[in-house]
């Protein structure tokens, strides 16, 4: 058994594993197997905390011994063997394994190749009836063979780019997977995203082919996708091959292709071995300050990070269902597929997180048998006010970890989920970001939980905290821009004597509704099309109890009035050249937007204001072009009942 504490009983852990528990860790084998091999220090008994420390210091000090034994550890197939772990250290332009060939497809299907494993279901669809369908491992090796032979034949080559405009279905997966066998450079889209938002991003890749869907479901309704489809064939001039899934039952448009002739000779798949830093995927910032920003990842760093990932600090394997809510526009789905890298089943949900009701995410879970379930610090929140009882009415004894990421999970949600899902719950809130498509810190399987703490940095990730004079901090209370950590993406964080990670909040503008990331661009660029507005600003805003609040703030051209009718129709143009999600939770007239000296938007001083900082800490006056209206932001985040600090 594993220890829980009651939360009364603080500042003890919520949660700790119990003795079998951390025996039977892969991260414990493969400590062991390290220290034996490769010279990592040795653990140290009945003290788990030291011994990761220990292995995390020997994991950032000696980098490449450690990947490389981590490439051991898991079975890395190597078409040609690397001459070193790494050639050049210097960053940027660091090179990792140079002369190795792998094929991260071969990886997330290999489970499939054990005869024992064919009828096991390799992935679990889910939608919105909450009726799980399998596909089995040999069906999926099936048609990933059969699409990658199709690639092939439409003449897709390595390094070419494949796109899915696609909600979160087995098609995708198998997709995805096809393109990675034939060393193709996948990148997507979820299909509540408008035209404009999904050009914005394939247009800088330039696909060669794209797989598309009708139309999808979500909130108990169908949504036609096929004008939005035909405007993207129209605008990207590099597809050369349009593949058409009807999930609303529509046959496919007149050049498209259809689903299930693609894979319909199966096939054992073939592939493609390329070099270790051979593009796998596309990913995307949110375009907060202009265009999307695409991130490439490469094949053997997103294989070996995520197989330190999921199998060492998630502890995945072949007897895991994993379930992480996501759609296919954000990072975490790419990260759900890599469930298959450790031999687990991954149960892919199609549909709104909370129909029909907030308790839809625990109903899958528990349908599904799920075993590592993932889900936004929202939902829990959500789920909190809602007086949701999921461990009183669904049968969640195999689920043995809750996992967060999106923004940072309250204290109260961690009470929560000690409460009211299981006493005896790991409890592993993350964060990472998309430019790693993985975790800076977060979940490590052998170490307690405390209340509001993320457990520990991850192996081979050094991170650290700072003050503004560049030194090192530990337990240091935060104010703001007191501690930062550097990275790609900054967050406001502090590190603590006893080795846990506690983060305050995003440094960025980000909006990030339910896990989901969004950019203020988008949104912008849709508002500001309708006449009677001349300039808007959206804001996303933590709240104290863990709740969002997206506010939309509109400038209206001259005689322009926000009457009910404007109002729908801002609202309406959000939902359609956008998504639901980018809907705000309110639209507020303003005399102006605030900008800075050069002419950008002011968005992190107003968010700010709005979380109840004063004035003069929130801003620099002599940065801004109209001191006077972020005085009018402070005067209605008071009307809004929030107070200045």
């Amino acid at each position: 058994m594993n220890t829980a504490a009651h939360p009364d009983d603080l500042p003890g852990p919520l949660w700790q594993p119990g003795a079998d528990r951390i025996e039977r860790a892969q991260l414990t084998r493969f400590h062991a197997w390290a220290a034996e091999r490769h010279g990592a220090p040795a653990a140290r008994p009945g003290d788990p905390a030291a011994s990761y420390a220990a292995l995390h210091r020997w994991s950032v000090e000696e980098l490449e011994t450690f990947w490389g034994a981590v490439a051991e550890w898991f079975e890395v197939r190597f078409g040609t063997p690397y001459d070193t772990v790494l050639a050049d250290p210097a960053m940027p332009g660091a090179r990792w394994f140079p002369g190795a060939t792998l094929n991260y497809a071969e990886h997330a299907l290999r489970a499939g190749e054990d005869p024992a494993r064919a009828d096991d279901p390799a992935l679990l669809h889910v939608d919105e009836t909450h009726e799980p369908r399998p596909v089995t491992w040999a069906e999926l090796r099936a048609q990933v063979g059969a699409a990658a032979a199709a690639l092939r034949r439409l003449g897709v080559r390595p390094g070419d780019r494949v796109s899915g405009y696609l909600p979160n279905i087995p098609q995708a997966a198998i997709a995805f997977l096809a393109t990675a066998a034939v060393g193709g450079v996948w990148t997507s889209c979820a299909p509540d995203f408008g035209a404009r938002s999904v050009l914005d991003r394939f247009q800088q890749v330039e696909p060669v082919v794209l797989f598309t869907v009708d139309g999808y479901a979500y909130g108990g309704k169908t949504h036609d996708r096929t004008e939005t489809v035909a405007e993207l064939r129209r605008e990207l001039p590099t597809v050369r091959a349009v593949v058409h899934i009807p999930l609303l039952g529509t046959p496919a448009p007149e050049g498209a292709l259809a689903w299930d002739d693609i894979v319909r000779d199966a096939s054992e798949p073939v592939f493609e071995q390329v070099p270790f830093d051979h593009p796998l995927w596309v990913l995307y910032s949110s375009g907060t300050t202009g265009l999307p920003k695409a991130i490439v990842q490469s094949q053997g760093g997103i294989l070996l990070e995520h197989l330190k990932q999921l199998g060492l600090h998630c502890d995945l394997s072949p007897e895991d269902r994993f379930f992480w809510y996501t759609s296919t526009g954000w990072m975490m789905w790419n990260f759900l597929v890599s469930g298959l890298l450790s031999g687990a089943t991954v149960v892919l949900y199609d549909g709104s997180p909370g129909y029909p009701d907030t308790a839809a995410q625990w109903r899958i879970a528990e349908r599904t048998g799920t075993t590592l379930y993932g889900t936004s610090a929202a939902y829990v929140m959500a789920c909190r006010k809602a007086g949701v009882h999921p461990g009183r009415d669904f049968d969640l004894s195999r689920v043995k970890c809750v996992a967060t990421t999106g923004s940072p999970l309250p204290p109260d949600g961690f009470r929560w989920i000690h409460d009211e899902v299981a006493e005896d719950m790991w409890i592993a809130s993350v964060s990472g970001g998309t430019d790693v498509c993985s975790c800076f810190a977060g979940a490590v399987p052998t170490l307690p939980v405390h209340i509001g703490e993320l457990q520990a940095p991850g192996l081979g990730t050094d991170l650290q905290a700072w003050d503004p004079q560049g030194r090192p901090v530990v337990d240091e209370v935060w104010a703001p821009h007191a501690v930062l950590v550097r990275s790609p993406r900054q967050l406001l964080h502090r590190r603590s004597s006893r080795g846990t990670v506690v983060i305050h909040g995003r440094s960025d503008s980000t909006l990030n509704r339910q896990g989901v990331r969004m950019g203020s661009a988008d949104i912008y660029e849709a508002v500001e099309r309708l006449p009677e507005i001349r300039e808007s600003l959206v804001i996303g805003v933590e709240q104290p109890d863990g709740g969002y609040w997206m506010p939309l703030f509109v400038h209206l051209a001259p005689g322009a009035t926000l009457d009910e009718d404007l109002l729908a129709r801002i609202k309406t143009t959000i939902r359609t050249q956008l998504s639901p999600r980018h809907v705000p939770d309110e639209v507020i007239e303003v005399p102006g937007v605030p900008h800075t000296l050069t002419g950008k938007r002011i968005e992190v001083p107003v968010k700010r204001l709005l979380q109840g900082t004063s004035l003069d800490k929130a801003v620099n006056p002599g940065s801004v072009d109209d001191i006077d209206l972020l005085k009018y932001y402070e005067r209605l985040a008071r009307t809004k009942g929030v107070s200045a600090d």
